[in-house]
C-alpha cells in the first residue's frame, strides 16, 4: 500500500522544504574574508561593476561604504548582528512541528498547538496560514490549492461516501 503522506505533499509543502534547505545552506555558509580593492578609487570600482552587473549593480554610494569599510579593516562578508529582539518563533524547526502535529491531526486547533509548542495562538496561525499555506475547511487543515490528482482524489473519495447514504 502506498505512503499517504507521499501524494498529500502540496507545492506549498516543496516550497517549504524548499525554503528550510535554503535557510540551513545560509546558516551553514561561513564568511570568508574578501580582500580589499588593490588601489582603485571607488569611481573606477563602481564603473568595472556596472559594466559587468548592468541595471543589477550597487550604487555609487553603496561602492563608497565599502571601499570605506576596507579602508578600515572590515574585510567581513557577513552580516552584522543588528539590535532588536532575534526571530525565536518562525524558524524552520517550529514550522515543522506545526507541520507534523497538523499531519497527525488535521482537526487540530490552532490554540491547543499553540498550548502545546508554548507560543502565541496569532504566530501558529501566521505560520500556518503564511509559511504552511493551509486554511481550515470543514474543521480539518487543508493546503490551500490542491494538484489535480488530489482534486480527483478527493471527488472520488466524495462519491463513495454519498454511496453509502
Amino acid at each position: 500500500m502506498p505512503n499517504c503522506k507521499s501524494f498529500l505533499v502540496t507545492d506549498a509543502e516543496r516550497k517549504h522544504a524548499r525554503r528550510r534547505a535554503r535557510f540551513q545552506q545560509h546558516r551553514d555558509a561561513s564568511c570568508h574574508p574578501v580582500p580589499p580593492p588593490q588601489g582603485k578609487a571607488p569611481k573606477e570600482i563602481h564603473a568595472i561593476l556596472t559594466e559587468t552587473l548592468g541595471e543589477h549593480a550597487p550604487s555609487y554610494a553603496t561602492v563608497k561604504n565599502w571601499v570605506a569599510q576596507y579602508k578600515r579593516g572590515d574585510f567581513s562578508t557577513c552580516d552584522a548582528p543588528r539590535p532588536g529582539r532575534p526571530k525565536t518563533v518562525t524558524i524552520p524547526e517550529i514550522i515543522d512541528q506545526i507541520h507534523e502535529l497538523i499531519l497527525e491531526d488535521r482537526r487540530i486547533s490552532v490554540k491547543s498547538i499553540s498550548e502545546q509548542l508554548g507560543i502565541s495562538r496569532e504566530r501558529v496561525g501566521s505560520i500556518i496560514h503564511e509559511d504552511l499555506d493551509k486554511r481550515k475547511l470543514s474543521a480539518k487543515w487543508v493546503p490551500k490549492c490542491l494538484n489535480a490528482d488530489q482534486k480527483r482524489q478527493r471527488c472520488q473519495s466524495s462519491e463513495q461516501l454519498l454511496e453509502f447514504f
